[in-house]
C-alpha cells in the first residue's frame, strides 16, 4: 500500500466519527420528549382523559374514554422561549393541537392564556384550520396534514411566535401576552391524532 492510498483509507475510516460528530451538533441543546411510542412519562393529562399510549412507533388517541371537552397531554415544567419540533399524523376529521405557554396545566385552552398551534384541517371557522395559531393569528394560506406524516416547527421568542409546516411559515405573531407556561399535546373529539417525535430546545 503507498502512501496516498493509505491516507484515503484512513481519511475514509475516519468519516463515520465526522459524521457522527456533526450529528451530535445538530441534537445540541435538544431535549426528547416524544420519541417514537416512547415518551408518556413526560407528561401529566389535563382535562378529559382520552386512550392516550403507545403504539406503532407513536404516541397516540383516538377515544375519550371519560370526562367533557379535549384531553391534553401537559409537560411538567414550564417553558418560555423554545424551539419546538414535532412530528404529527392525523386523520380528515382529526381535531387536535400543540399548545404553548399554557399558563394553568389544570385549565389548558387558549381562553386561560394558552397558545395553540392548530391540527384540524376541518375547522369551520377555515382561517383558524391547520398551520394557525387559534384566534390569535390566522394560516396564510389552506394546508392539508391529513394522511401523512407532517413536521411542525415552532419557535418562541419573547412576544413573537413563528409557526412553520413542513417547512413553510404559516403564521406568526407578536402579541404573544403570555410569556411562559407548559406545552401541551391536544386530542379532541374526532379522527386519530399520533405523535412521534417532540423535542425541545430552549433560546
Amino acid at each position: 500500500m503507498n502512501r496516498r492510498t493509505a491516507l484515503s483509507a484512513a481519511l475514509l475510516a475516519a468519516l463515520p466519527a465526522f459524521s457522527g460528530c456533526a450529528s451530535m451538533a445538530r441534537r445540541e441543546g435538544w431535549v426528547t420528549l416524544i420519541d417514537g411510542a416512547s415518551g408518556l412519562a413526560s407528561f401529566t393529562v389535563s382535562g378529559a382523559v382520552a386512550n392516550w399510549r403507545g403504539e406503532d412507533g407513536a404516541i397516540v388517541a383516538d377515544r375519550i374514554v371519560s370526562g367533557k371537552g379535549a384531553s391534553v397531554l401537559i409537560t411538567q415544567q414550564d417553558y418560555r422561549d423554545v424551539e419546538i419540533l414535532a412530528e404529527f399524523w392525523s386523520a380528515e376529521d382529526t381535531n387536535s393541537g400543540i399548545y404553548l405557554r399554557a399558563p394553568d396545566p389544570a385549565m389548558v385552552n387558549t381562553a386561560s392564556g394558552a397558545f395553540e398551534v392548530q391540527i384540524w384541517d376541518r375547522n369551520p371557522a377555515q382561517q383558524f384550520a391547520t398551520g394557525s395559531l387559534v384566534n390569535v393569528a390566522p394560516a396564510n394560506g389552506r394546508y392539508i396534514a391529513a394522511g401523512r406524516w407532517n413536521t411542525y416547527e415552532i419557535r418562541t421568542q419573547g412576544s413573537e411566535i413563528t409557526v412553520r409546516l413542513n417547512g413553510v411559515e404559516t403564521a406568526r405573531t407578536t402579541q404573544a401576552k403570555t410569556h411562559a407556561g407548559r406545552i401541551g399535546l391536544q386530542f379532541n373529539a374526532g379522527g386519530p391524532i399520533r405523535f412521534r417525535k417532540l423535542m425541545v430546545r430552549e433560546v
